[in-house]
């Protein structure tokens, strides 16, 4: 979840920095400043990798409390 977070957020912002840089100035002829939040980026980031923790966690506390064999059991 931490890969997934930091790449999201540096796709992100390379998306971001590409519009304010290349395409407003080409398509609507004005630009703007480009002002990152970076607190709020990290917080969400941090809320991002916990919240994947925990729901990989519980995934695999569930998996694992099955029958092995049960798990991978086919149905006819």
């Amino acid at each position: 979840t931490a890969v997934g977070a930091v790449a999201g957020t540096l796709l992100g912002l390379a998306v971001a920095t590409v519009l304010v840089h290349v395409v407003n100035p080409q398509s609507f002829h004005w630009t703007m400043d480009l002002a990152v939040p970076w607190p709020r980026l990290g917080s969400l980031a941090l809320a991002v990798v916990a919240v994947g923790t925990l729901t990989a966690w519980l995934a695999g506390r569930l998996a694992a409390g099955r029958d092995a064999v049960m798990a991978v059991k086919e149905d006819w």
